[in-house]
């Protein structure tokens, strides 16, 4: 399974961005896929989550101002951003997780498919 992450940058507090994670390969094993971020000195964390079935999961900090979705057809993921701040700044990263988890943890451990990262900024 290979991902490719894209649609970070630069926007000022309040704004909005989408991240986008187009997925390839053997991706009809995986059953749930997760955006993780990581701020500098800071230990990487699952934002959100989605599994082949729809269900959602957030991290506390992000819940009403993201939204994890996915098209099957295009085989990508989304990250929709909205009314950001300064602390949301990260190098975020999409992941699958391994085909044996259908209801994931916040743990990364189970994810074996990373994408590679993607920066967001937010200036206050």
């Amino acid at each position: 399974v290979q991902l490719q992450a894209s649609g970070g940058g630069l926007v000022q507090a309040g704004g909005s961005l989408r991240l986008s994670c187009a997925a390839s390969g053997s991706i009809s094993s995986i059953n749930a896929m997760g955006w993780f971020r990581q701020a500098p000195g800071k230990q990487r964390e699952l934002v959100a989550s989605i599994t082949r079935g729809g269900s959602t999961n957030y991290a506390n900090s992000v819940k009403g101002r993201f939204t994890i979705s996915e098209d099957n057809v295009k085989n990508t993921v989304y990250l929709q951003m909205n009314s950001l701040k300064p602390e949301d700044t990260a190098v975020y990263y999409c992941a699958a997780a391994r085909p044996s988890v259908y209801q994931p943890t916040r743990s990364e451990d189970e994810y074996d498919y990373w994408g590679q990262g993607t920066q967001v900024t937010v200036s206050s």
